[in-house]
């Protein structure tokens, strides 16, 4: 724990997921029991979390990742691909005898588009008191996703209790989500999760509806080649997204995420951050695999000063209908 007046020694610290991916490339995806032959096979780091922490590290950030790693060889290479990122690992627990998270993802070649089939065993689950106070109050910011989800509601409410922000990326419902909701103060979910929550199929409406329920700061979703959406203030902010010659979209909410928490860290207005995180996830997607194109800030603020926009035009109106 900091001393008493002193910063904390880390900008942003985040609890959940890591995955090593198997990467298939194909010429287009096959129909229902069809067959394709496939161009190449790669392996990968990723995963939601330690994705956004290393995507933090390269914005210049101050970055921690917890989480659990198995010890087969597919953890030896996630552990591999964190090291040297700059983001600190010291809180890693690394789980004997356990096989690391891994998917998966076979990549259209003809978009970019990607298809995910993973699995987790049951050895890879962090349990609540595997996270101690010192471990997230070493950190200005706060960001988990919603798998473990007795873990990192026990995380939320420690950030909470000593005035810590918490950013979420969830895009499933968990059981018992319900406890971390409310100490969240940025909520950035995949398109499909706020109706599925709410049972409201409206995004708009949806994204108030929580924000009405819980009280975060910030309600928002991807919308993937169409951008983001946010509520704030009750007024919603539409981002087009960037168009960019798209490799693979694997990991483009992760590396979005890790820039929502940069754009937090920096005082951002919404409008400018949802620009900054939609050219960060563009420029990922121009490289393959999960991590392939995070880039730094001069990049990134370089797409931005040149690049097409992609707008959903009736995103775009009922958001300025909202001012």
């Amino acid at each position: 724990m900091p001393a008493q007046g002193a910063p904390p020694p880390f900008d942003v610290v985040g609890v959940g997921l890591n995955a090593t991916d198997t990467l298939l490339i194909v010429p287009h995806f096959p129909a229902y029991a069809g067959k394709v032959p496939f161009h190449s096979e790669h392996l990968s780091p990723g995963g939601q979390v330690a994705s956004a922490m290393v995507a933090c590290a390269c914005l210049g950030l101050r970055a921690k990742y917890i989480g659990s790693i198995g010890d087969d060889e597919r953890g030896r290479i996630q552990m591999e691909s964190l090291h040297g990122t700059g983001v600190n690992l010291d809180h890693i627990q690394l789980r004997r005898n356990c096989p690391n998270q891994s998917a998966y993802i076979i990549i259209d070649r003809s978009t970019g588009e990607r298809t995910v089939l993973w699995r987790r065993d049951d050895c890879l689950r962090i349990d609540p008191d595997e996270i101690t106070e010192d471990q997230i109050v070493c950190a200005r910011l706060l960001h988990i996703d919603g798998h473990d989800t007795p873990a990192v509601a026990h995380a939320a409410a420690i950030a909470r209790r000593n005035g810590i922000p918490v950013t979420v990326d969830v895009d499933t419902i968990y059981h018992g989500f319900d406890r971390v909701l409310p100490n969240i103060d940025y909520l950035v979910a995949s398109s499909e999760f706020p109706p599925a929550w709410t049972g409201v199929n409206d995004p708009f409406r949806a994204l108030e509806a929580i924000q009405n329920e819980y009280g975060m700061r910030v309600a928002a979703m991807t919308l993937g080649a169409h951008g983001a959406l946010a509520r704030e203030n009750g007024v919603f902010h539409y981002s087009p997204a960037f168009v960019v010659n798209c490799t693979d979209t694997t990991g483009a909410g992760d590396v979005f995420h890790g820039a929502f928490c940069y754009a937090v860290l920096k005082g951002m207005a919404m409008r400018d951050g949802l620009e900054f995180c939609n050219a960060m996830a563009a420029l990922n997607c121009t490289a393959l695999g999960a991590r392939g194109g995070i880039a730094g800030v001069e990049e990134v603020r370089s797409l931005m000063a040149r690049a097409e926009r992609r707008s959903h035009p009736e995103f775009a109106a009922r958001a300025g209908a909202s001012r």
